[in-house]
């Protein structure tokens, strides 16, 4: 009965940063959800780098994707979470691995040391061993944002990465996601109520009642 988003259309081209702005209950965190998805469209077809994600071609037609189809396509993209979502039960580093292993079939030495490398370079490898409960809200940021890096994806999803941060943290981790644009060509989309931080972003599309336009 809830139309949460009308007809959404939009292409996002590599290694571009888009802003998702607009108030509350717009639709915004919606569209990141889907292209992870754990929202089911009800029409259409998303594409990650041409391949359909929700859809997978058979004789010819595009018929609604299985979980191996979703799973290998879905591999290219990583996600922050505005509530972080990481593994309690887990430690720092097994947080990171954990994707690697089991997506990418990496073995452990290899998971681990790309896992220590990516947390050395937020400045938290000295707490791998920690599990989130031990780790501060800044520093549980900093883990997830290796988590979602943890795979290589060519996409990273972020869904208010410094809302909850204090401003240098917050800074740090804006810093992290641009210089990931510039030296590996990621494609940033980004979801924020930060108007400072969307201009630092190549265009931002304003959502309002599930109606998405490009900000002029």
């Amino acid at each position: 009965t809830l139309t949460v988003l009308d007809n959404l259309n939009l292409t996002i081209g590599r290694g571009e940063k888009v802003a998702i702005i607009g108030p509350s209950g717009s639709g915004k965190t919606t569209v990141l959800r889907m292209l992870m998805t754990l929202e089911t469209i009800d029409g259409g077809v998303i594409r990650v780098e041409g391949e359909p994600l929700t859809h997978m071609e058979r004789g010819g037609k595009l018929v609604p994707a299985d979980q191996a189809h979703i799973r290998k396509v879905r591999a290219k993209i990583g996600m922050v979470f505005q509530s972080f979502n990481l593994f309690p039960h887990m430690t720092a580093l097994q947080n990171c691995i954990e994707a690697p292993m089991k997506v990418l079939g990496l073995s452990r030495e290899k998971a681990e040391a790309r896992a220590m490398d990516l947390l050395a370079h937020v400045g938290v490898a000295d707490r791998a061993s920690h599990r989130p409960a031990e780790l501060s809200g800044g520093q549980q940021q900093r883990v997830a944002f290796c988590r979602a890096l943890a795979n290589g994806p060519k996409l990273l999803l972020a869904d208010e990465p410094t809302g909850s941060l204090d401003h240098a943290t917050g800074e740090t981790i804006m810093q992290l996601m641009l210089n990931l644009n510039q030296e590996l060509g990621t494609t940033l989309v980004l979801v924020t109520h930060d108007l400072a931080l969307s201009r630092r972003c190549d265009r931002r599309l304003v959502m309002e009642a599930g109606q998405a336009s490009w900000q002029p």
